[in-house]
């Protein structure tokens, strides 16, 4: 697998071919019909006074059309999105395109390289839009992600897996009730589709703590957010089916002129949550991603040291297994089951 890793990266810049500028700020209007261009866009400075830069790929194409937005890895160990945007530039040829890519494969740079989840400050940057310009340390970094890309976009599609002790499905999260954002759902190869806003409730206070793709919402931009399996891994089962989503999504928003890649049915949800720990103890989960449980189901196991029983865990409804912890060590209020709760039971087509 880490090979796998090692040539796909080394493959991308190979065909990139060029050396990247740092810039401050991105402008579309300057990069030609017909290009690929890289650059390293900056968001802030580092302890040495130097820029702290994120990666930047613009395809622009020959005709006009929208500006998709794809990010990656605004969670540092969540890597698959990386691999789905080199592999997706590599194949498309600007001069078949309508319209502008700007994808970020890596936007949480400082965490990326730490192998971890959370900010330098060990703050979630996905709960902080829209930033603050004089904020802290994660607030001004998101604030220029907010002001030089996410302001940039017509439709964004944020990539995400897991967290560390934990294995996603490949599962949409968007706002169904928006027919633009359900369509672009629809044609993505995943197992899951669950129906989630994203967006400030009416009357409560705008405030900052949204999600990236809530900050989106919020500015009328639709999005959404895909979960691409497990953390801090490339899958070379999960990539491939990445890549078919988004190259449909590009032809129903004719970007490209080609024929969709027939996807599965998946499975639509109308919520979703997690069900928890009440005691600490060797955690055993019992069901697999994906799976169909039943009201009163059992789903996992807690167990002490010496092996007996402390609790078993059973479903509270009917729904269908999106997201479950690996991690068998468990303290009270640990992670067992991210339970799909299933829309008139049918599927999403």
């Amino acid at each position: 697998m880490e090979k796998y890793c090692c040539f796909l990266v080394l493959a991308f810049f190979s065909f990139m071919g060029i050396a990247q500028e740092n810039i401050d700020r991105l402008d579309l209007t300057k990069i030609k019909e017909g290009q690929v261009k890289t650059f390293w866009l900056e968001v802030g400075n580092d302890g040495f006074n130097q820029p702290l830069t994120v990666p930047i790929i613009v395809v622009k194409g020959r005709e006009t059309g929208p500006v998709l937005g794809l990010t990656s890895a605004i969670h540092g160990n969540e890597l698959n999105g990386i691999a789905i945007i080199h592999q997706l530039i590599k194949d498309l040829n600007p001069e078949a395109l309508s319209g502008i890519i700007v994808a970020v494969p890596g936007i949480n740079r400082l965490s990326i390289e730490q192998h971890q989840r959370l900010f330098v400050d060990n703050q979630d940057l996905n709960r902080l839009f829209p930033g603050k310009k004089k904020g802290n340390r994660s607030q001004q970094y998101v604030w220029h992600l907010n002001t030089k890309i996410l302001s940039k976009l017509d439709f964004l599609v944020d990539l995400h897996t897991a967290s560390f002790g934990r294995a996603n499905s490949l599962y949409v999260r968007g706002d169904f009730s928006v027919p633009i954002i359900k369509k672009l759902a629809l044609v993505q190869d995943a197992d899951i589709l669950l129906n989630s806003s994203g967006a400030p409730s009416a009357g409560k206070s705008l405030g900052e703590n949204r999600t990236l793709r809530g900050e989106a919402a919020f500015q009328g931009v639709p999005a959404l957010t895909i979960e691409y399996g497990n953390p801090q891994v490339f899958q070379k089962e999960i990539i491939p089916r990445g890549i078919n989503g988004l190259k449909n999504l590009m032809i129903e928003l004719d970007m490209l002129s080609a024929k969709k890649t027939n996807v599965a049915s998946a499975i639509v949800c109308k919520k979703s949550y997690w069900i928890y720990t009440d005691a600490g103890g060797i955690l055993d989960v019992i069901v697999d991603l994906t799976e169909r449980v039943q009201a009163g189901q059992l789903v996992a196991v807690l167990r002490d040291y010496f092996g007996k029983d402390i609790k078993k865990y059973f479903a509270p409804e009917e729904g269908v297994v999106i997201g479950k912890s690996t991690n068998p060590i468990n303290q009270s209020g640990g992670r067992i089951i991210h339970l799909g709760i299933l829309e008139n039971n049918k599927s999403a087509k």
